[in-house]
């Protein structure tokens, strides 16, 4: 409903008048009202003459000594118990918003993040059962599109973006080493350096991506142009083209997961690595954060230490 067709629903503190009205009405007495309400008649006769100007409609009759519902006013007491019951609902919302019980938390992971984040979702929710965890997985640049539109509660980087005022609390380490299939020439090889991978082919994230920040930074350090095979968009199929022999990469150790398991990748002895980042939470500054997602900053904090480190076997 347009705003200018219940303008005068919105003045003369209508709702304190809503309430002597329903009680009125539902005591057929402007006397009990009064009593109930802890008002004196006269004020309650006044807030009820009042609505009805305000409504332009007559609300009670009185035939005798008994009071009566008029048509307007049996309409009325009907949206009463409406718009009480939308209020009732919407303080509902609001304490389960302010307590720890229920509520809806949102985060926003890249995609590697996933794999640590999960256990933490997991044990924070043995301890708070009926909160609701909406999880998204995305790339750097969506990341920070859903950063920028203020879509989540938290998000998790590594590489948080530097062109944003933003709060941050560390969470686990996130090493990012050089991965390789096992039978490759350099798998059995001892303190490498990046001058030595020089002319191996290399598969590289998309631009943009965190992961493909980290991989150029370390070689502008060492004044060495990679030699780029294959440009991907996702860390799994990075290692697919790993697997198939295609080259080298530098991920994250959480690209493999936190369970140990046989791969047929290694990670190269190469001095300088693992390089190390930080996963991180980060918020904008200013962003009110719900209780629910206080709590869970607290807890991850207290709950980091659990989550195992992955173990990459090194030839």
């Amino acid at each position: 409903m347009p705003k200018s067709k219940i303008s005068r629903y919105l003045r003369h503190g209508m709702l304190p008048q809503l309430v002597v009205f329903e009680s009125v009405a539902r005591l057929e007495s402007f006397t009990r009202a009064s009593e109930a309400l802890h008002l004196s008649q006269p004020t309650v006769s006044t807030q009820i003459k009042k609505l009805s100007e305000t409504l332009g409609s007559v609300l009670f009759e009185q035939i005798g000594k008994k009071i009566y519902l008029t048509p307007a006013g049996q309409s009325l007491y009907s949206s009463c118990n409406e718009i009480f019951s939308a209020l009732s609902k919407l303080e509902e919302n609001l304490a389960n918003m302010r307590s720890l019980e229920a509520g809806k938390l949102r985060i926003a992971v890249s995609t590697t993040g996933k794999y640590f984040i999960l256990r933490l979702i997991a044990k924070f929710i043995e301890k708070y059962p009926n909160v609701e965890i909406s999880l998204q997985g995305h790339n750097r640049r969506n990341l920070i599109q859903r950063l920028e539109r203020n879509d989540d509660d938290l998000y998790i980087f590594s590489n948080p973006p530097s062109d944003f005022e933003l709060i941050k609390q560390v969470i686990l380490p996130n090493p990012m080493v050089l991965f390789a299939r096992e039978d490759h020439p350099l798998a059995s090889k001892n303190a490498l350096s990046l001058k030595d991978l020089e002319s191996e082919p290399f598969i590289m994230r998309e631009i943009g991506s965190g992961t493909r920040m980290i991989t150029e930074d370390q070689f502008d350090k060492s004044n060495i142009k990679p030699k780029v095979r294959l440009e991907l968009s996702t860390n799994e199929s990075i290692k697919q083209a790993i697997l198939a022999g295609l080259g080298i990469a530098i991920l994250s150790r959480y690209t493999l997961g936190l369970d140990e398991h046989d791969s047929e990748m290694v990670e190269l002895d190469v001095l300088d690595f693992p390089v190390g980042c930080q996963w991180q939470f980060v918020y904008p500054v200013g962003k009110v954060l719900p209780p629910i997602a206080i709590a869970f900053l607290e807890f991850c904090r207290q709950e980091a230490d659990s989550i195992p480190v992955p173990k990459v076997s090194r030839h």
